[in-house]
């Protein structure tokens, strides 16, 4: 597996954690605030997430991009679902209506990016 491929299965990982965070993590962490312990709703822990799904994101796709198949549509994706991820960050009230859209956009991001690559790679390969 070269490391294109390794990356956009991080990036896929890594939206799928945000996910899992977002919706999961509340039901088993509510009482966490007893021990003074905020990471529900928490303004720089989640911002810290949407930066690290931003970074391994861009890096991700930009390999693709750079090396392979040079379409705009995964940054297209990444890049909308880091602003509804945005916008849930400042609209909570609207965060189980947003969430879903940017996971969903970011995580097709990677896999438009995954397809785009394999599909340059078998082409290079039947020159051969």
């Amino acid at each position: 597996m070269k490391i294109s491929s390794k990356v956009d299965l991080i990036g896929i990982g890594a939206s799928i954690t945000c996910a899992v965070h977002c919706a999961v993590l509340p039901l088993f962490l509510s009482g966490l605030s007893v021990f003074g312990v905020n990471i529900i709703h928490n303004f720089w822990f989640e911002s810290g997430m949407i930066l690290f799904a931003f970074v391994v994101g861009v890096y991700a796709l930009r390999h693709g991009f750079i090396r392979h198949h040079r379409s705009p549509i995964p940054f297209l994706l990444l890049t909308s679902g880091l602003i509804f991820l945005l916008a849930k960050q400042f609209w909570q009230v609207y965060e189980v209506i947003l969430l879903p859209f940017a996971v969903v956009l970011m995580i097709s991001a990677h896999i438009f990016n995954f397809r785009y690559t394999r599909i340059v790679l078998q082409k290079e390969k039947n020159k051969k």
